[in-house]
């Protein structure tokens, strides 16, 4: 054995520790790029907006029928930032050589998610708010669904179209419903009480149908086509 291949090991471990070492700072800034390019920073800014003029919406007085449909207004609009944020600039090169990329999809759909249910609901707070959070997170996970499907098919610039429209059809339900017969399909949730268990259930469906093909396919520009 020779004094060189004695020398070896103890040359190969630094090495090691170094490659060790790596990964973890790899991954916080692969994360930090991917909210960067979907544009997450501007999202929360614009989701913490929303729930900023939601408060200031609900100090001014509304007769009932208003004060349903305020809060739809911005639970759809908080709904439209979070799809239209799933667009890439990169295109197919991202999608080809990113493995992580399904989950970065994944963990930003969902934490704008929370964000924004969690900034319209602080909103409330003290203040009333029809509906009450659990309404807040229903519409809020429903209508994201809807965006993040609307993403996947028409692409993330265009992904607004799908919570704007079905806000539209939220607020005549709710319509109908003060001033006429009632829509009592649960699949037009908005107009449901709180704790409707068909609402809830419908709202899940689409928001977890929305999640998985965001993930699995992401946005149609990112897709490259």
């Amino acid at each position: 054995m020779t004094a060189g291949a004695a020398r070896k090991p103890r040359g190969v471990a630094p090495d090691r520790a170094a490659r060790s070492a790596r990964p973890p700072l790899a991954g916080l800034r692969l994360v930090r790029l991917h909210l960067a390019s979907r544009r997450v920073p501007a999202a929360l800014a614009a989701l913490a907006a929303c729930g900023v003029a939601l408060r200031v919406a609900l100090r001014w007085n509304w007769d009932t029928y208003g004060a349903l449909q305020l809060p739809l207004v911005f639970e759809a609009g908080a709904a439209a930032v979070i799809a239209v944020a799933t667009a890439s600039p990169l295109g197919e090169p991202e999608r080809a050589t990113g493995r992580w990329l399904p989950y970065l999809r994944l963990g930003a759909a969902l934490a704008l998610t929370a964000a924004a249910v969690s900034a319209l609901a602080a909103a409330g707070t003290g203040a009333h708010l029809a509906g009450g959070t659990l309404d807040v997170l229903r519409n809020v996970a429903g209508l994201t669904g809807i965006g993040l499907l609307c993403a996947a098919v028409l692409g993330g610039s265009l992904a607004w179209v799908g919570p704007l429209g079905y806000m539209v059809v939220g607020v005549y339900a709710l319509y109908t419903d003060w001033h006429g017969p009632a829509l009592t399909t649960p699949w037009i949730w908005p107009a449901r009480p709180p704790h409707d268990l068909g609402a809830a259930l419908c709202a899940s469906l689409v928001f977890a149908a929305g999640t998985v093909v965001i993930t699995v396919r992401g946005a149609r520009d990112s897709a490259g086509e």
